[in-house]
C-alpha cells in the first residue's frame, strides 16, 4: 500500500527531506511527482528507533564497557553489526575511549584480536599491549615523544604493554618475547609511564570520600570513590568513576584530561566542597555524606 505526502505525519516528511539533501534514503521512501510514497511503513512512529538513523548510544556503550571483560557478549553485539567493532564512548569530561582502546588497556588479547577480525582500528597502545615491538619501535623512531601520549583515562603506554602480560599463559612463546622485547625497549625510553603525579595514600584519600551535590535533582552531584586501580575517582551520585590525578594541594585532574581540574575546599581540616573546573564551566558541589 502507497500513502501520499499529505497523509505523511511532518516528522516522517522532515526526515525524509533532510536524509534526501544529505544524500541518503530511508528504506522504502521515494519521490515520485512532488509526492513522498512510503511502503512496509512501520505501523506507527514509536516503530522508528529514537536515535535513528545513529545507533542507540546504549549499544556504543555496551559495546566499549563489555570490551573490558566479556568476550561473548562483544561477539553477540558485533556479529550482527560489525562496524560496532569500531565504537567509541564518551564516558565523561572528554575522556573518549574505544572498543579496542578497552581491551587494550586491560590486556584482552583474545577482544582486541577478534574486533581487530571485525574491523577495528588498533592504535599504538592496542600494540604496546599485543607485543608488536617491531611496530612500535618504528613508531616511536618516526613520531619522536609520541611515547609520553595517553591512552583512555589517561593510561600510560608503558603500561598498556604491562597489560599485555594479562593472557601469558595463553600466548605462544614468540608472543611473550616480542612482548617482553616491547616492555624493555619503552622502559628504556624512559618517558613512556605517562605523566607523574602526586602520590595520595590510602589515610589521605579518606578524607575525600562521599557524595557532594549542585542542584536540587536526584543526579545533580557526585561520588568520590576508590576505584580497582586504588585511586580516587569521581562519577555520578552512586555511580562508578574515572580516576583523579593529584596535581597539587587538594588539586586534582580528571583521568587524563588536562583541561578539567577538580579542587576540593576544606575547613577546619574537613572537606566541605569541590569545585570542577573546565573551559567554559565551574561548578561547585558541598559534600553531604
Amino acid at each position: 500500500m502507497e500513502r501520499t505526502n499529505n497523509q505523511i505525519d511532518r516528522r516522517t516528511a522532515l526526515k525524509a527531506y533532510s536524509l534526501t539533501f544529505m544524500g541518503l534514503s530511508l528504506p522504502g521512501l521515494a519521490l515520485a511527482n512532488n509526492d513522498l510514497i512510503w511502503s512496509n511503513r512501520p505501523s506507527n512512529d514509536e516503530d522508528i528507533p529514537e536515535h535513528f538513523p545513529n545507533i542507540d548510544p546504549e549499544i556504543i556503550a555496551e559495546v566499549v564497557g563489555k570490551s573490558h571483560f566479556d568476550l561473548d557478549r562483544v561477539k553477540e553485539i558485533v556479529e550482527k553489526r560489525p562496524e560496532l567493532s569500531r565504537s567509541v564512548w564518551e564516558w565523561r569530561f572528554g575522556d573518549f575511549e574505544s572498543a579496542i582502546g578497552a581491551a587494550s588497556h586491560v590486556g584482552r588479547r583474545d577482544i582486541a584480536m577478534y574486533l581487530i577480525s571485525k574491523g577495528a582500528r588498533p592504535t599504538i597502545f592496542t600494540f604496546a599491549m599485543l607485543g608488536a615491538f617491531h611496530v612500535i619501535k618504528s613508531v616511536v623512531k618516526s613520531t619522536p615523544g609520541i611515547q609520553r601520549s595517553t591512552g583512555p583515562h589517561g593510561i600510560s603506554l608503558l603500561d598498556h604493554a604491562y597489560a599485555g602480560e594479562r593472557m601469558k599463559d595463553k600466548m605462544t612463546e614468540k608472543e611473550i618475547n616480542d612482548l617482553r622485547l616491547t616492555i624493555e625497549y619503552l622502559e628504556s625510553l624512559g618517558d613512556a609511564g605517562g605523566e607523574q603525579y602526586l602520590d595520595v595514600n590510602s589515610q589521605e584519600q579518606k578524607k575525600y570520600l562521599g557524595n557532594y551535590k549542585y542542584g536540587e535533582g536526584e543526579q545533580d552531584g557526585f561520588t568520590i570513590d576508590i576505584n580497582m586501580r586504588k585511586l580516587l575517582s569521581l562519577g555520578p551520585i552512586g555511580g562508578f568513576g574515572g580516576a583523579l590525578y593529584k596535581i597539587g594541594d587538594n588539586k586534582f585532574t580528571y583521568n587524563g584530561a588536562p583541561s578539567v581540574i577538580i579542587t576540593f575546599q576544606m575547613q577546619n581540616e574537613t572537606i566541605k566542597s569541590l569545585t570542577v573546573s573546565e573551559p567554559g564551566l565551574t561548578i561547585v558541589a558541598d559534600k553531604v555524606s
